[in-house]
């Protein structure tokens, strides 16, 4: 299964027992309803996909089992719509995602990797862990993950408590694929990709923008204008 995405913005990820790649986006969205600035988290990310993105993260761990599956069943109907990939924290909802997304210290369990793709075998062993450095990225790919966010990258108030910035050398030599998360906008993605990333994670550049459609393209060309060679 081939899904549609940005011309420039793809990755390939082999899920675990299989031998083929399956393309993922460049830029992966972070949604989160506490960044929203009060709007909607369904019309932001519908506004997103409108822009070009092809792949989010439902982070909103925060709200209510029942508010949180309907986010969930919402972003997964808007996603789809274009042949994109929805990502999610575990919890309520998450079983109508395509992969998920572990917490630092979350182990990748027999659950996780038995877990029943909702798009088919296609998307089978997609999960991916929320990382913060070097000896937690081994962690991960030692367990199998099949992707990491490494955060934070760059200076970002969503992330206080993990310390100084990163950055961008921390993306060279990662032993799995790796999305480059916090602070990242339109004017440094490129850097990171160019640095070693897979891709770009974001969430407050988008989220709390004026018009996600428009920060969501802004991204995007950025990073069709970096020449990538495939790592994995």
């Amino acid at each position: 299964m081939a899904l549609t995405a940005h011309r420039a913005a793809r990755a390939d990820v082999v899920p675990p027992e299989r031998g083929e790649a399956l393309p993922l986006p460049y830029l992966l969205v972070v949604a989160d309803s506490a960044a929203t600035a009060g709007r909607p988290l369904g019309m932001v990310v519908s506004q997103a996909v409108a822009g070009g993105a092809r792949a989010v993260w439902l982070r909103d761990k925060e709200k209510s089992p029942g508010v949180r599956r309907r986010s969930a069943e919402e972003l997964a109907e808007i996603v789809h719509a274009v042949g994109g990939l929805l990502i999610a924290s575990p919890g309520p909802g998450s079983e109508v995602a395509d992969g998920t997304q572990l917490g630092a210290g979350s182990s990748l369990s027999g659950r996780a990797r038995r877990a029943e793709p909702r798009r088919g075998p296609a998307t089978a062993g997609l999960v991916g862990r929320s990382c913060h450095g070097p000896a937690e990225l081994a962690s991960a790919a030692s367990e199998g993950c099949r992707w990491a966010t490494l955060s934070p990258i760059f200076a970002t108030a969503s992330k206080p408590g993990y310390g100084p910035p990163l950055g961008v050398g921390a993306l060279a030599g990662t032993p799995l694929p790796v999305w480059a998360l916090g602070g990242v906008d339109g004017h440094n993605a490129a850097e990171c990709l160019r640095a070693g990333a897979a891709g770009v994670a974001v969430m407050g550049a988008v989220m709390k923008a004026a018009d996600p459609a428009a920060a969501v393209a802004a991204i995007l060309s950025q990073l069709d204008g970096v020449a990538r060679c495939p790592r994995w």
